[in-house]
Formats: structure tokens, sequence, C-alpha cells
């Protein structure tokens, strides 16, 4: 029986989201367990509220990494974990998992400390022999405790916490564009999302979401779209605050990137634009309405890379500028 775990996922928004799926399968088998997460620096807010997650850690890495890491072991062996599920691949969470003093020790098989985990599981990743969604690769972490259907990745927003500029959002039909990727070849190119957004039935309003670094990339696709039924909300909303948004949006358009994850995460209708990658990769969208929209065309150089790269190695960056709007524009049909 186990009382207390601690979940390790220091690696990018999106794979953080997907490993809520984790949390949530365990809480379903053991209603009182309480649950611990180890993060990035920076997405801690994605669990304020969370009704069963009891304490969120955050790893530091750009300062002090060892310091701060040898802190955190020093931590967690106080805490006495009756398990450490790590989900992440890199050497510094496995060394936090095999110094955690946790009774199980749970971890990939890629992990250069694997050796000192006494539950191990396989994680693959092939487009040509595809493996399942990364969720059910992480759930392999936990099939020693019951082998159980894979929960799907959760958030709690509380609407509560919505202004008046998210709250006046929902007297209106409106869809979301999340316009922005850390990768360039995983990001359909500004120029389509401005013909997508001309092309709109009218009375749709259009709101771009994303973060402060992509409050420009947003001003600029409002500006040049010509239409004034439009709101950028990059920027001014926390992760949790952009999902609600997302959840009351009659679609959600993103691109293979964590925007994607956010709206399967409150289980948001959602059409993901998928560039250089592919879903074959296991990290397509969860909601119930969702959808896939990828080049039409067959590209030997697609998929190109499974993060993608900063610039089409081809020069053509073919794999999303064949996609049509008008592919984007079925997925509003009723």
């Amino acid at each position: 029986m186990l009382k207390q775990v601690l979940i390790i996922q220091t690696a990018s928004l999106g794979d953080v989201i997907l490993s809520t799926a984790l949390a949530e399968s365990l809480h379903n088998l053991y209603p009182d367990l309480q649950t611990d997460y180890l993060i990035k620096k920076g997405y801690q807010g994605l669990f304020e509220g969370h009704p069963f997650i009891r304490k969120v850690y955050t790893f530091d890495k750009s300062k002090d990494k060892y310091r701060n890491l040898f802190q955190l072991v020093s931590e967690f062996r106080k805490t006495r974990y009756d398990a450490v599920i790590n989900v992440q691949r890199f050497a510094s969470s496995g060394l936090i998992t095999t110094l955690s003093g946790a009774r199980h020790r749970c971890g990939f098989d890629k992990n250069p400390f694997s050796f000192a985990f006494n539950h191990k599981s396989r994680h693959i990743i092939s487009h040509t022999s595809p493996t399942g969604h990364e969720i059910t690769r992480n759930h392999g972490l936990i099939s020693w405790i019951q082998d159980i259907k894979p929960a799907k990745p959760v958030l709690y927003p509380d609407p509560e916490k919505a202004g008046s500029n998210i709250n006046e959002l929902f007297k209106d039909q409106y869809i979301t564009i999340s316009p922005s990727s850390l990768w360039f070849t995983k990001q359909y190119p500004a120029e389509k999302w401005i013909e997508f957004i001309q092309a709109l039935p009218p009375g749709i309003r259009v709101v771009l979401l994303g973060g402060k670094d992509d409050r420009e990339l947003c001003e600029t696709i409002s500006a040049l779209s010509g239409t004034r039924n439009m709101k950028v909300l990059a920027g001014e909303l926390n992760f949790l605050m952009s999902a609600y948004v997302m959840k009351g949006a009659v679609m959600n358009y993103v691109n293979d990137s964590a925007p994607m994850h956010l709206a399967s995460s409150v289980d948001a209708p959602v059409t993901a634009v998928f560039c250089s990658t592919v879903p074959e990769f296991g990290f397509g969208p969860l909601s119930g309405n969702a959808s896939v929209v990828e080049t039409q065309h067959q590209l030997s150089c697609r998929p190109c890379g499974l993060h993608g790269h900063r610039k089409c190695p081809e020069k053509h960056f073919s794999c999303a500028l064949s996609i049509e709007p008008k592919q984007l524009l079925e997925r509003l049909d009723p």
C-alpha cells in the first residue's frame, strides 16, 4: 500500500502536463495517496489549487544546479517516500531517484542511473513502428503496481479566478489559436494562420494565446489579418487560465506543442497542426474532440526529427506550407 509518492518530470511544459495522467491513475487506485511533484522551475503554476497534489518542488537547473539537486535529495530522504516515479530520462533526475531513499525507485531504462532502479520500463519512440501514446509509455512505470488502463492528463483551473477579460469571452462563440512553438519547423507559418483567419465564417471571434515571448507574433497576426473581431491574450494569462479559455472555445487550433496538451488537460476541442513531426511519435492530442491536421503530400523528409529544427533542413518547409487553411476550416463544420 503506497502512502507517499513523488513524481519527477523536469522536462518541458508539455511533458509535465502529460505526466499528470500518472497522478490521476495513482489517485484512482489510492484515493488517500499523498502525491508530490518535482518539476522545472517556472511550471509550478500548473498545480495551483490542485485537489490532490500535496506539494510541488521545483528544480532550478540554471544556477547552482548540483547544490540545488542535493538539497532536494536531502528533503526527499527526510520525507521517506514509498515510491519515486521518474518520468524524466536525464542523468540528474536519475541521480535524485537513486539517492531518494525510496523503497520503490521507478524509471526508464534509458536513464543513465537505471541500474539503481528496482522498477524499470522501456521507452521507445518510433514513427515506423508506433508504440502508443506517451501516457501509455509513462504508465509502464507503474505497471508493477497494477496493470491499468492509463488515465488522461488533467489540470484543474479555478473558474472563480477568471477575470473580466476572460468572462466576457464566453458571451460569444470564439476559437483560440496558439500560433507559436519553441521550434520553427513545428510552427504553422504566420502567413498561413492569417490566411486561415481571413477565411473564417463571420461572427466567430478569434483569441490568440501564448506566453510573453509569443506576444509579438500574435500582435503581428492580429494586425495583418485585418479583422477586428480578435483578442490577443498572449502573455496575459497563466497556464491554468489559458486552459480555462480553451475549455470554453468552440475549437482550439494549436501546433504540436504545449498548448495542445493544455487543451487535452481540460478535454477542450482541439485541432493540432503537425508540420515537421508526426503523431505516430506518440504525443498527439487526447481530448474527446481532437483531430490532427498535416500535409497531404508524401514527403520523404518528414519527419525530420522528434523535436523539430530551427530551420527547415531541406530549405523548402513543404511540410507546413502545403497544409491548406481549408483543412483547418473543416473542423468548424457542425
